[in-house]
């Protein structure tokens, strides 16, 4: 082999390690916790714990982007292993609790978002289920008339500004 063959190769190989060494830094599969997360995490598994798996499944699924899933509570309820009316009833729960607010975008589907003080959510394409990025549009007339206070909510509550670095 040519000195040129062989330096091209070595080339490629520290090319190729560089790669696998970026890959292996980024956060796939990272969501992170905030404290006052941790602290809603821990009061619902002592006081409804399968309102606390929603809450997690939740946080799991949520677009990076937007900090919003778009689910049916069919899909929901299959991903946890209960009916279709557990999954309205833990969901009344959490919304009651300020702790996601739900937006129906559809006949049992809704866009669940929660706190991004408490969840944040990296990208991740690993999943069994897919997280699709929408813009979702939706009416304050009918049910959807509370929407605009309880994120207003949501949102103003005493709450430091977080540093997410840059």
């Amino acid at each position: 082999m040519t000195d040129l063959g062989a330096a091209i190769k070595e080339a490629r190989r520290e090319r190729d390690a560089e790669r696998r060494d970026e890959l292996s830094r980024e956060n796939r599969q990272f969501t992170q916790v905030y404290p006052k997360g941790w602290a809603r995490l821990q009061r619902l598994i002592q006081t409804h714990p399968s309102a606390a798996r929603l809450y997690a499944l939740l946080a799991e699924h949520l677009d990076p982007q937007g900090g919003v899933v778009v689910a049916s509570q069919s899909v929901l309820a299959e991903m946890l292993g209960v009916t279709d009316r557990t999954v309205r009833t833990l969901t009344k729960t959490l919304e009651d609790q300020n702790a996601l607010v739900r937006i129906r975008v559809g006949a049992g589907t809704y866009a669940y978002a929660l706190d991004p003080t408490e969840i944040w959510k990296a990208w991740d394409s690993q999943k069994d289920h897919a997280v699709f990025r929408t813009q979702t549009l939706v009416s304050k007339k009918g049910e959807n008339g509370h929407v605009k206070r309880r994120i207003r909510t949501l949102m103003n509550e005493d709450q430091p500004e977080l540093d997410l670095g840059e």
